[in-house]
């Protein structure tokens, strides 16, 4: 399973790296928003959860990955500039559903508060519309290792919180990536976080008011930082709404165990496409050598 492979420009200001998964048989195109600090290789498991039932691409934000050699990096991009580069990969791709993890799910509240016009149905995975006790503690954390650069404890942090549930394999995966990571994206995400602990989640919830798509948001029951109780107030928010809680798993749902594996991609197909009869599942232990998301 090859992707084919492009780096595109977006508004004449970003080079994006981009892999397509076609699937001959598919009839949608589906595109798959990071976490923070991660990058293509984070979806690993969740691209076989979705081919061949689904074309699906993948991105690395203009700081991140394999679209860093292409861009200067002068100054922190905002999390409505995201959104806008997302939007236009939608158009690109002329994909008709969206899923994001973590914090992504930001970017992608943004971007469909914009109404793409294929959009018929997104995902929004692991992301809470409350910045609880937990997630605020780890957060103010963050942005204190990030500021100074600490690569040792910004790796440690991650596996010892919204990590601490993944298979020990992973976590040393996800150390060796976050913990290796350039300056300006230590400063991106210190920048992301400092903009969330001032103003929370205003932007996102406020723009969450224009989406017109159903939104499935699916978190972990034991994931404390996102919780499934918690993101069932986006109901305040988005118009159509759906919620699905994958039992015993945390954060990073699909790449924790097999049984998470599996109800997470029963839960993406029934609500993606509801009449397509679930044969078998398809989980295979993470291969990747990058971080996870965040």
């Amino acid at each position: 399973m090859r992707p084919e492979i492009a780096v595109l420009d977006i508004q004449g200001q970003y080079r994006v790296y981009t892999e397509f998964y076609r699937a001959d048989a598919a009839e949608k195109t589906i595109i798959l928003v990071n976490g923070s600090l991660a990058t293509t290789a984070s979806f690993a498991q969740t691209v076989r959860n979705l081919h061949p039932q689904f074309n699906v691409v993948l991105y690395d934000q203009p700081y991140a990955g394999k679209s860093k050699p292409h861009n200067l990096h002068h100054r922190s991009l905002t999390k409505e500039e995201e959104g806008l580069i997302l939007v236009e990969l939608i158009d690109h791709f002329n994909a008709e559903h969206v899923m994001s993890f973590s914090w992504g799910g930001a970017c992608a509240l943004l971007a469909l508060a914009h109404q793409p016009k294929r959009i018929e149905k997104a995902v929004i995975s692991s992301f809470s519309p409350v910045l609880n006790d937990p997630m605020r503690d780890y957060l103010e954390r963050g942005a204190h290792y990030l500021g100074r650069c600490d690569r040792h404890k910004v790796g440690h942090l991650v596996n010892d919180t919204i990590g601490k549930h993944l298979p020990s394999l992973f976590k040393r995966f996800n150390y060796r990536h976050v913990s290796s990571l350039d300056d300006h994206e230590y400063a991106q995400m210190h920048f992301h976080i400092s903009e969330v602990l001032k103003h929370d989640l205003g932007n996102a919830l406020h723009a969450a008011a224009r989406i017109n798509v159903p939104v499935l948001f699916m978190n972990g029951e034991w994931d404390e930082y996102t919780t499934a109780h918690e993101a069932r107030h986006f109901a305040n928010h988005v118009a159509h709404t759906q919620f699905s809680t994958i039992k015993s798993t945390g954060h990073f749902l699909d790449m924790e165990h097999k049984a998470a594996c599996r109800d997470t991609r029963l839960a993406l197909m029934d609500f993606l496409k509801p009449n397509m009869q679930e044969t078998r599942s398809r989980y295979r232990p993470y291969d990747g050598h990058h971080a996870l998301a965040i």
